[in-house]
């Protein structure tokens, strides 16, 4: 079923411009520009993040720095093991503190204990560990800590053989049905890194080829569509995907692509969770599935320039440099 029989509602509309006008802020401000970046109020006002996945913050970091970063293993269980690592956690941060104590982090050498007592030396210090972008459900290992847990997790990976497991994998889709089973993880978890470890080169698919739908794009969808539940999620994006040329050109909307790279499912699926969340505050009288009402997360403007972008290098991607060159590791702000 076409999405235009499911009645599209004006947030619709907005998904398209606020797609646009989000990547346009992020090259004004990889072109050195000075911010606010945009004139629309909302985005000058809260925090949402790009329109493609892998241009954010974090994302970034896992391409550049903990899978791609020099002198990195190449090696399959090394790519997940870090991968996964630094996921679990989903913070820069906490990833810079392990690497401080513990040196290059790497299954190989890998002290999951040293890992533990530094993770619950900064609980204790009082500073967070997690990232707040999603929460991360502690899988039940019997430990009294949820960092516990989780490196319970990951080592039982790790003994399981997944690495190689994933390695062989025929699609994107094996690949989340094996991460899916293990505890904790879930469907949307489970997607999200399966994306995660295609970044890297332990894997090789097309991000067109698959795609599910977290809670905060069903919510997207339901605030887009009068009658989303007459197509599956994952049908609708794979639509909107597939329609952005068109849709973009309908409404004179300039949209060059991530330097040339079309939107892929995983990005329409992610600017579903984004126009959730901005429709709360441009079209509060849209009821989506979710019942929330406000944005948590005020946009604090970032004090360090871009640093240059990082992409999986078998994309190709033409990417120019930052015009400013970035503070220090650790200070950056990206959004």
């Amino acid at each position: 079923m076409s999405i235009s029989a499911l009645a599209p509602t004006r947030v619709f509309e907005s998904y398209w411009t606020f797609a646009a006008e989000r990547q346009a802020m992020y090259e004004r401000r990889l072109a050195g520009e000075p911010g606010p970046w945009t004139d629309n109020p909302i985005l000058r006002s809260f925090r949402f993040t790009n329109s493609y996945r892998a241009a954010d913050r974090v994302s970034q970091y896992l391409i550049g720095e903990v899978q791609y970063g020099e002198e990195r293993s190449q090696a399959p269980a090394e790519l997940f093991f870090r991968t996964m690592l630094f996921k679990l956690f989903n913070k820069v941060e906490t990833w810079q503190r392990l690497e401080r104590t513990l040196g290059s982090l790497s299954w190989q050498s890998a002290d999951f204990d040293a890992i533990s007592r530094i993770l619950g030396s900064a609980i204790s210090a009082g500073e967070r560990i997690y990232s707040a972008a999603y929460i991360m459900p502690a899988p039940r290992y019997g430990h009294e800590r949820k960092h516990d847990n989780h490196l319970a997790l990951l080592k039982e990976m790790m003994l399981d053989g997944l690495p190689a497991r994933i390695h062989a994998a025929a699609s994107l889709a094996a690949v989340y049905d094996l991460l899916k089973p293990y505890p904790g993880l879930g469907p949307f978890l489970a997607f999200q890194y399966t994306i995660d470890l295609n970044y890297s080169n332990m894997l090789d698919f097309d991000e067109s080829s698959f795609v599910v739908a977290g809670p905060g794009a069903l919510d997207g969808i339901a605030k887009c569509f009068e009658d989303a539940g007459r197509c599956s999620a994952e049908d609708v994006i794979f639509q909107m995907a597939d329609s952005q040329t068109r849709e973009f050109s309908s409404r004179s909307l300039k949209f060059n692509g991530l330097f040339g790279r079309p939107l892929m499912p995983i990005d329409c699926q992610n600017l579903f969770c984004e126009i959730s969340k901005y429709a709360r505050v441009a079209h509060p009288e849209v009821a989506g599935v979710s019942n929330r009402i406000r944005i948590k997360q005020s946009y604090q403007p970032a004090s360090a320039a871009l640093p240059n972008p990082k992409f999986p290098p078998r994309w190709r991607l033409d990417a120019p440099k930052a015009a400013v060159q970035p503070h220090p590791a650790g200070q950056l702000q990206l959004f």
